[in-house]
């Protein structure tokens, strides 16, 4: 065994793209997109969420490297989880409540 010095872990640097935004904001213009929300919602989309999407990315282009990263990890701090964490107390609580009725079937 070696006593070697074990290095930091360096993690890669966030390279931000606009791509996505300005291509989502070209898609928001088309007729494709301007029809199903007008079949779906009756008006048609103004594109601002796009719009507030690529100009916040330019935005973040202007930034230095690690304000960026900082930027970055604050925002997906703060995003909601997609699923609910239960303890299994919980989770046995909710099942039955959902799925109980078909345990009485028997």
């Amino acid at each position: 065994m070696s006593m070697e010095k074990e290095e930091p872990v360096i993690l890669p640097k966030r390279k931000v793209s606009c791509t996505v935004c300005f291509n989502a904001l070209w898609f928001c213009y088309s007729p494709v997109h301007q029809m199903q929300q007008y079949y779906r919602l009756g008006s048609l989309d103004n594109c601002s969420g796009k719009w507030g999407a690529l100009v916040d990315c330019l935005k973040l282009k202007t930034k230095s490297s690690q304000e960026v990263s900082e930027i970055l990890e604050t925002r997906e701090k703060e995003k909601t989880h997609i699923w609910s964490f239960r303890t299994p107390e919980e989770a046995a609580s909710h099942w039955s409540k959902l799925f109980g009725h078909l345990d009485n079937d028997k």
